[in-house]
């Protein structure tokens, strides 16, 4: 278990992102998240890989940028945010009723974060869709529970957000990983 990786996880729209950046502006390293970049690829290139096409080969190659940059996370020193990691592959992959395939499980098991994982919950009074985010918000707040169902079951605790300000949940996050 690599206890300076640190997850935060949730439905989308919910200030995950918002969250990151802020505490990056702080100093604090951060992974960038996967499935956002990958849809923008995937539009720029014409690909298939997308939420709303093909959703096992989308699952697949996030498995795959969640796992390098756990690879080039793992040594380094000092906290490391991660905005969404290898269980959210899990969790994303049981939502859309699709099976998990055992690489998948595998990665999971071996690529350990932190043991307390950030959860941030559904939050309709900030929720937007956009180019990228076309999920409703009920399908967020879908997303959310099958987070918390995948990071359970993998043994993480979950730490809900508060639905505060950025700067106070940045604060709030200070605190659990100091």
């Amino acid at each position: 278990m690599a206890d300076n990786l640190h997850v935060i996880t949730g439905g989308p729209g919910s200030g995950k992102t918002s969250l990151i950046d802020a505490l990056a502006a702080e100093g604090v390293r951060r992974m960038p998240e996967a499935g956002r970049a990958i849809i923008q690829d995937q539009m720029d290139i014409g690909g298939t890989a997308l939420p709303w096409d093909d959703r096992q080969a989308f699952a697949m190659v996030m498995l795959a940028w969640e796992m390098r940059s756990y690879r080039e996370a793992v040594s380094a020193p000092g906290p490391i945010l991660f905005d969404r990691a290898i269980p959210d592959v899990i969790g994303y992959l049981r939502l859309c009723g699709l099976p998990v395939p055992p690489p998948a499980s595998k990665a999971a098991a071996q690529r350990r974060y932190a043991r307390r994982v950030f959860i941030a919950p559904p939050w309709p009074a900030i929720f937007e869709q956009d180019a990228q985010r076309r999920q409703t918000l009920a399908e967020a707040e879908a997303t959310y529970h099958a987070m918390v169902d995948a990071y359970s079951s993998l043994g993480y605790v979950l730490v809900e957000l508060p639905l505060v300000s950025v700067a106070e949940r940045a604060r709030f996050v200070r605190q659990q990983i100091a």
